[in-house]
């Protein structure tokens, strides 16, 4: 007996002010066949108030998975994430850092507040889709539900 699976899409928060860094992003995905549906916010205050749900985005969707820029407007991506890993509504929300930095001590910071993975930019493909197929096999074992006859 084959089993169906049914379910949703994964809800992604893409956190990016790059409109070049974005589309590359969003190719990406596309081309990794990620079923999603993709939230684009171009900094970090906009991106705290999304995952707050306050002002415009009171009725947004909570994302499945964060994909975080450090280099952010009005909040820096460090400080986004700190605030998601000190919320308790959000601490367990996987977030994965997009960025240009090279500087280790970046990296250090984004690991000591638990991120889910750090990928430099230029974005690897095969790295990057690897990492999200890996947090999208978690994310379906807990909403994906077997069709029972």
């Amino acid at each position: 007996m084959d089993k169906e699976l049914i379910g949703r899409p994964m809800e992604i928060l893409l956190v990016e002010d790059g409109l070049m860094d974005a589309r590359v992003t969003i190719e990406a995905l596309r081309e990794g066949d990620v079923k999603h549906r993709l939230t684009l916010i171009r900094d970090g205050l906009e991106a705290l108030e999304f995952l707050g749900r306050q002002g415009k985005f009171a009725k947004a969707p909570r994302p499945d998975l964060v994909l975080l820029d450090l280099m952010l407007p009005k909040k820096t991506g460090l400080e986004v994430l700190a605030e998601i890993r000190t919320d308790f509504d959000l601490r367990g929300l996987p977030v994965v850092v997009l960025t240009a930095s090279n500087a280790a001590e970046d990296e250090v910071n984004c690991r000591m507040f638990a991120v889910d993975a750090y990928v430099n930019k230029p974005v690897n493909l095969a790295k990057f889709l690897d990492v999200i197929r890996k947090l999208r096999q978690h994310w379906l074992d807990d909403v994906i539900v077997p069709l029972v006859d």
